[in-house]
Order: structure tokens, then C-alpha cells, then sequence
């Protein structure tokens, strides 16, 4: 058994395609000090996993709508209050 050479079952995929936009969502760093390059790979990964059927579509909208929050909160400045409070 190999695991480089077996493919993943749709619901791996799923899950790798979630996490990976999760990790995403969790870049302090990139929301930080680019929050449109952010918001940007959060939105496109969101649309691509939609693309794909790996996701229905209320969870699309959901993690849209986290993604504009979360790009809000950036602009206004939420990281670095938080880090001023450390």
C-alpha cells in the first residue's frame, strides 16, 4: 500500500479541501498585513470547493460570510488590538 499513489474518496477530499480553507481562516499573519489577499483566498477556495460539489450550498454561504467578517474585523484593525493587549 502506498499512500502517495491512492486516490482519495470524495469525502477525503472534502475534508482536505475544509481544512485547508480553514488554515487559511486561521493565518493571523496574512489577515494581518494583507487582508484583501485574505479575504481573496478565503473567497476563491470557498467558490472552488462549491466549483467541485464538495460542499452544499448553505455551507458555501456560510464560509463566505465568515470570510467577510473575519476581513471586516482585519480592517478595522481587531489583530492588532488584540496584540497591543498581550
Amino acid at each position: 500500500m502506498n499512500a502517495f499513489t491512492e486516490r482519495m474518496t470524495p469525502a477525503q477530499c472534502r475534508l482536505a479541501a475544509i481544512n485547508r480553507w480553514f488554515e487559511t481562516y486561521d493565518d493571523h499573519a496574512l489577515r494581518r498585513h494583507c487582508p484583501s489577499t485574505y479575504h481573496d483566498q478565503l473567497l476563491r477556495q470557498a467558490d472552488e470547493m462549491d466549483r467541485l460539489h464538495l460542499i452544499a450550498w448553505t455551507e458555501w454561504r456560510d464560509l463566505r460570510r465568515l470570510a467577510d467578517r473575519a476581513f471586516m474585523k482585519a480592517v478595522a484593525g481587531a489583530d492588532y488590538h488584540v496584540l497591543a493587549h498581550r
